[in-house]
């Protein structure tokens, strides 16, 4: 194969990876959305978008191992298909994390949410700007970016355990309906699981530009 035609192709699977990075990001927005409105008409909507989500993923990793059998790859372009059959696992994980959060939403849409869903709200917020800026980074190679989303996620950490320890003290002291304050503390989960989805593409960025391996 042509080097031409075989960078033609490296193209063609960075734009169909920002085209799944675009559908997450357009999957956590809506799931977003539809638990702060307790609206089901969405909550639904974004649930069975997730299978367009997967085919997408399909899609990249038959076109990443036709790029690595039909041509021997230089070490920088193994390491790009390489990262990109790492990343799509995560992103898949978190269209999964959407139609979770989705389905906890139907779950809770007719019930008075616990104070602690602004602690989400936060989260959720958090977790976007590290989605918007994971997806700007692997577009323009900016390893200073891939970095800001790795630090970004302590902050998410540090609201999950807020979440954690809010609805542990309501528990005990009996102050909480417990079914509905533990549907708010998954979905506060799914958010922080999020995060550290978005970390793990950041990683893969930094290799795709450098070749090191990230940290376990």
């Amino acid at each position: 194969m042509a080097r031409d035609s075989y960078d033609a192709q490296l193209k063609g699977l960075k734009d169909q990876m920002v085209h799944l990075c675009t559908m997450i990001e357009t999957a956590i927005q809506g799931a977003v959305s539809a638990l702060l409105n307790q609206s089901v008409d969405k909550a639904e909507e974004i649930a069975g978008g997730d299978v367009e989500i997967d085919a997408q993923v399909r899609l990249i990793e038959q076109l990443c191992y036709s790029l690595l059998l039909r041509q021997q790859p230089v070490a920088k372009d193994l390491r790009e298909v390489s990262a990109a059959l790492k990343m799509i696992t995560d992103m898949e994980r978190i269209g999964d994390h959407a139609e979770d959060i989705a389905e906890l939403t139907i779950l809770m849409a007719q019930k008075l949410y616990a104070d602690e869903v602004h602690i989400v709200e936060d989260m959720a917020k958090e977790v976007t700007v590290m989605l918007i800026d994971v997806i700007d980074a692997y577009v323009k190679s900016d390893d200073r970016k891939a970095n800001k989303v790795i630090a970004q996620d302590d902050v998410v950490d540090e609201l999950f355990d807020k979440v954690k320890v809010s609805i542990e003290s309501l528990i005990k002291a009996g102050d909480a309906n417990a079914e509905q304050v533990l549907d708010v503390l998954m979905v506060a989960k799914y958010f922080e699981r999020i995060g550290d989805h978005a970390t793990n593409i950041a990683e893969w960025v930094l290799f795709s530009m450098t070749g090191e391996l990230p940290k376990d």
